[in-house]
């Protein structure tokens, strides 16, 4: 990493978008990886990973924990019902309510899936001092108003490529 000059704006603006970009490019490897090596989606992933640890659970319950809409959430629990990961059972107290519990080739599959980048992300961050969190919340929130994105839903999970919003919503910032 190179030192850059305070006096030098142009160099680092440059030196700005990069490290953006790289963080782009970071996110977008891990999801490839998990895409080719597992067949898995970040979303798809954490969705498992959540039923692994809570077991049988009701489809709207799985959608609160993991952040997703109930309709994301569908899409994704046909997906892995189809590949044989997931089981959808009518719920014991409510026949109207849909519970799910992972199948074993679900669990092995979980058990051998890495962790998912922003679990990475966060021990490494769990790491810094109070002073240095505080610093890179108030730069990162800084920056996504710079980039009119604090009105967007914060996805839960950091993927590229399989995005639920339109362009459309990347409204100016009136602030």
């Amino acid at each position: 990493m190179r030192i850059i000059e305070p006096s030098d704006t142009e160099t680092r603006e440059r030196a700005i978008v990069e490290s953006l970009r790289r963080i782009i490019r970071a996110v977008d490897i891990h999801s490839r990886h998990l895409n080719n090596a597992h067949g898995l989606t970040a979303p798809q992933l954490a969705t498992l990973q959540a039923l692994h640890e809570t077991g049988l659970t009701p489809v709207g319950a799985l959608a609160n924990a993991v952040h997703l809409s109930p309709g994301t959430m569908t899409g994704i629990v046909q997906k892995l019902e189809a590949r044989g990961l997931v089981k959808r059972t009518p719920s014991r107290t409510d026949r109207r309510r849909m519970e799910l519990r992972l199948t074993p080739k679900g669990n092995r599959l979980v058990e051998k899936a890495p962790s998912l980048l922003q679990d990475q992300f966060r021990a490494a961050l769990g790491n810094l001092q109070d002073w240095e969190q505080h610093m890179l919340l108030s730069a990162l929130q800084r920056i996504a108003g710079m980039m009119n994105a604090n009105n967007l839903d914060a996805a839960p999970h950091l993927v590229v490529g399989d995005i639920t919003s339109s362009p459309t919503e990347l409204v100016p910032n009136d602030s």
